[in-house]
């Protein structure tokens, strides 16, 4: 039955995963707000990632006003608009839980060797990526504009 369920939830999936535990991500997300859509941008350090397939999740940790907040994220949800890598954090465990407990230098990540290059790899793959998906869309635009 598990099986049958994986195959069924293969499909195409909007995000994918470039980051790690211990990086630091923007998550773009959609808020709709008295029937209007923004775009709000929450940046902090990559604490857990649980899960797989569809239902993969990710929890974000920041410091708002001295005091921590975390929020996980369905990695796959459509509300996510954009994920966005900050900086590549370089730490040996799988769970970064006892963050909760650091405040200050203490709580901080090193950068991981050569981490500005693979962050700058991947923005170069993003605005590429973004590039293709609004040329195709004004292609289709324009192909649709054309009478018959």
């Amino acid at each position: 039955m598990n099986q049958i369920l994986e195959k069924a939830l293969e499909g195409e999936f909007k995000n994918e995963l470039n980051f790690e535990i211990g990086d630091t991500i923007k998550v773009h997300y959609k808020i709709v707000e008295s029937g209007k859509e923004r775009i709000q941008v929450y940046e902090g350090v990559v604490i857990s990632i649980s899960n797989k397939g569809a239902s993969k999740t990710f929890t974000v940790r920041r410091i708002s006003y001295d005091i921590g907040v975390e929020r996980i994220f369905p990695l796959h949800s459509p509300r996510i608009a954009r994920l966005e890598l900050v900086r590549k954090g370089s730490v040996r465990r799988a769970k970064l839980y006892y963050l909760r407990e650091k405040t200050g230098k203490s709580g901080r990540i090193k950068e991981r060797k050569g981490g500005q290059a693979m962050v700058a790899k991947e923005k170069k793959r993003q605005d590429e990526a973004i590039a293709t998906k609004t040329a195709a869309t004004k292609a289709a635009a324009a192909e649709s504009a054309q009478p018959a």
